[in-house]
């Protein structure tokens, strides 16, 4: 195993017990067993716990541009999209959300997110400063694109709930499965969550742009 390698593995371990006990319950001599390194290593390339957790972060936020960087639009496809194509660029976003939530190679990362969600740190910055905060951005100004409402304080809290569809899928995933009578988060289920959020979106574009055409 490289050294690179290494530090992954460690970085992975890190991230589930981060995600699992939080800062102050996790134990980096438990990172250090499970990841097979010594303790000094931990000290040394990260200056302790506190360095070990950043670093965690940085690595979700390095993560999450890998694993979505394909769902990420540039800035000019935003600023010169129709109301059309704006819309095929919002679902491809949402819709990569939901892959994310649905999966269960997220679960140790999504975790992490989580606890920082309710609890930010300087963690959450570096995992907002990501791809995280870029798709955000970019969600505001397609539904602003879509409905041709001027209103972009109201669009960034639009923004919030898409995505919340979307986040319900991780943060309250027992409750789903225990609602659609399921015992796990199966690809058929899946892709009935995914389609059932593509069309509450477009319920919600749909209204925003009725209300953008009304008269003043």
């Amino acid at each position: 195993m490289t050294l690179r390698e290494t530090h992954e593995r460690l970085l992975d371990i890190a991230i589930a017990e981060f995600g699992a006990k939080g800062l102050e319950g996790a134990s980096t001599r438990s990172i250090a067993a499970a990841a097979g390194t010594a303790m000094s290593s931990i000290t040394y390339h990260y200056g302790g716990k506190e360095g070990l957790y950043l670093a965690a972060a940085q690595h979700i936020a390095e993560r999450m541009a890998e694993e979505m960087g394909a769902a990420a639009i540039d800035a000019g496809d935003v600023a010169s999209a129709d109301p059309a194509q704006a819309r095929v660029l919002l679902h491809r976003i949402i819709g990569a959300f939901v892959d994310r939530m649905t999966s269960d190679k997220s679960e140790a990362w999504t975790l992490f997110i989580i606890r920082e969600q309710n609890r930010p740190t300087e963690a959450f910055d570096r995992i907002y400063g990501g791809l995280m905060g870029q798709m955000m951005e970019q969600l505001a100004a397609l539904i602003l694109r879509v409905t041709g409402m001027a209103d972009e304080h109201r669009a960034r809290a639009v923004t919030g709930t898409l995505i919340g569809q979307a986040l319900v899928l991780r943060a309250s995933r027992a409750a789903c499965l225990r609602l659609m009578r399921r015992e796990t988060m199966d690809a058929e289920l899946a892709a009935t969550f995914r389609a059932q959020i593509a069309q509450n979106t477009d319920a919600i574009l749909d209204m925003l742009t009725a209300q953008a055409k009304e008269p003043a």
